[in-house]
């Protein structure tokens, strides 16, 4: 894989429902009202049901596999949570855009940094969203 500082991921779009919250629910044990429960989401000052964090990470995720293919090619992967991802309750969801670029190239040992971007609303939901990937 030939990688240059600079060179963009493919990016990826990705609607996020209840019913996707519902699963990750499932599946992370992680039952938080607030990612269910309307009401309790605006009591508690939140503006509707909001997406997992880590789910939202995960999706994030998608750019690098979807880029190195194997995803044990990922070495690091850190975010910080800055803003939700708030799911209104119909068909189409969240969308939430997704991108990464090449910070630096490491021809010593193989790996390159990625940074990596996600925007709901156009804002920015993700903070400090890096990765170390194995590219050789």
């Amino acid at each position: 894989m030939t990688v240059a500082v600079g060179d963009e991921l493919p990016p990826l779009t990705v609607n996020v429902t209840r019913k996707d919250l519902v699963c990750y629910a499932g599946a992370a044990l992680d039952f938080n009202p607030i990612h269910w429960n309307e009401k309790f989401a605006k009591e508690v000052g939140l503006p509707d049901v909001i997406a997992h964090g880590m789910l939202t990470m995960a999706f994030a995720a998608r750019v690098l596999t979807n880029w190195v293919g194997d995803p044990s090619r990922i070495l690091e992967y850190g975010v910080r949570f800055t803003r939700p991802v708030v799911v209104p309750n119909d068909e189409k969801g969240a969308v939430v855009e997704l991108s990464g670029k090449v910070r630096e190239v490491n021809a010593d040992d193989g790996t390159a940094r990625i940074d990596i971007t996600a925007k709901f609303d156009g804002r920015t939901v993700l903070g400090k969203a890096v990765a170390t990937v194995r590219i050789s």
